[in-house]
């Protein structure tokens, strides 16, 4: 199963590594990953496979946004689905 992983913050040097680091905890693979910083504000949307997760997604989308305010991020994983069904127009 594929999810979203969104990412924003204020940029600094390390957020992709640490992101990364975490996911792989989780055994989640990043499948697509896209970034840019917007006047001082770092965004990035990821793609990943959860399929291999360690924990149920429910958990893993809490640890991920808890990690995210631990790093002064705002993190969200939302599975591909619902967020393509959210974007639709």
């Amino acid at each position: 199963m594929k999810a979203i992983v969104t990412v924003v913050g204020k940029d600094r040097v390390g957020i992709i590594a640490a992101v990364c680091n975490r996911l792989a905890e989780y055994n989640v693979n990043v499948l697509d990953i896209s970034q840019t910083v917007l006047q001082g504000y770092f965004t990035m949307m990821m793609v990943v496979d959860v399929s291999r997760c360690r924990v149920e997604l429910a958990r893993f989308c809490e640890e991920m946004e808890k990690s995210g305010k631990d790093m002064g991020l705002s993190v969200l994983v939302q599975r591909e689905d619902i967020f393509e069904a959210m974007h639709r127009l």
